[in-house]
């Protein structure tokens, strides 16, 4: 199973022989075998890649992230056509009724709630946080009394302070955010492409601008991870350090809870959309959803 995830934050020459990534700079020579990377994170504008790297990456089902001028991520290589049956896979999805559609988002939205919930739970707000659950236990059908919005509201406050905003861009703790959430979404991306679903179709998000509007339902419960990492690293004119990026880019190998058990993040994924094929498939009527953790690096045996 791939586990290795890599970042490149000096300029360097990647390249492949024998199976093997090379990586070449100034300081470093290093060979990691294809097999066993997970996810790579290019932040080196002046990097170079070779073709034959990236098709044996996207053939191994690896997620390779590049970065603006800003060095914010902004694009994810994804595997294309990695799915035996794709075309069923995608006629499956394409043939969801709304009500179950409906029903799978006030899932995926109940997940969401209660991961923030127990995030503010580790913080040691517990009145906020019961506030939450209580909100999370009572969330429509297609989420249409806007719980989620409503919960947001309440949490990022009572998370960061009270006059903190998700649109502030002079307030450094989302910069923070958006580059936590980057890589959750391009892992999200990633994962349903090898699965072989079509993202411009979402359960929920619809937005005809947008390809990846499945990447960004599924990715809603996982937002909390990044969240509490944030909250507990940061203050509002915290600077983005190459050092904080490594972090934030570090958690995809952080413990998720699924079904009563630990898994890396990038695994945790591969199980939410696992579930979510069942679902497609017929064979299960709910989700498997991720449960937030306290932060801990996974344990691989």
């Amino acid at each position: 199973m791939a586990y290795r995830n890599l970042m490149i934050s000096n300029d360097a020459t990647l390249t492949l022989k024998n199976k093997q990534l090379h990586i070449k700079s100034e300081s470093v020579s290093d060979t990691v075998p294809v097999e066993d990377i997970d996810t790579i994170l290019i932040e080196s504008r002046q990097s170079l890649i070779s073709t034959a790297l990236l098709g044996a990456l996207a053939q191994n089902g690896a997620a390779v992230f590049v970065c603006d001028q800003t060095h914010m991520p902004c694009g994810v290589l994804l595997p294309y056509l990695q799915h035996s049956r794709q075309h069923d896979v995608v006629k499956r999805q394409l043939e969801m009724t709304v009500p179950t559609k409906k029903q799978l988002w006030k899932q995926v939205v109940m997940a969401k709630i209660s991961n923030q919930a127990r995030c503010l739970h580790l913080f040691g707000n517990e009145d906020m946080a019961q506030e939450l659950v209580s909100i999370s236990k009572n969330v429509k059908s297609g989420d249409s009394g806007h719980a989620e919005s409503h919960a947001a509201a309440k949490y990022f406050r009572a998370l960061f302070s009270k006059g903190f905003t998700r649109g502030n861009e002079q307030d450094q703790r989302n910069t923070w955010l958006n580059y936590g959430y980057a890589i959750v979404r391009g892992c999200v991306a990633r994962t349903l492409a090898v699965y072989g679903f079509f993202q411009t179709f979402g359960i929920h998000h619809h937005s005809q601008l947008n390809q990846f509007n499945l990447a960004d339902d599924f990715m809603e419960p996982f937002r909390p991870i990044v969240d509490i990492f944030v909250a507990q690293n940061t203050e509002a004119g915290s600077e983005l350090t190459t050092k904080a990026k490594r972090q934030l880019y570090s958690l995809v190998s952080y413990n998720m809870g699924i079904d009563g058990k630990k898994y890396a993040l990038t695994y945790a994924i591969e199980r939410v959309v696992q579930g979510f094929s069942s679902v497609v498939a017929g064979k299960r009527k709910d989700l498997l959803l991720p449960e937030l953790m306290p932060l801990q690096r996974h344990d691989y045996e």
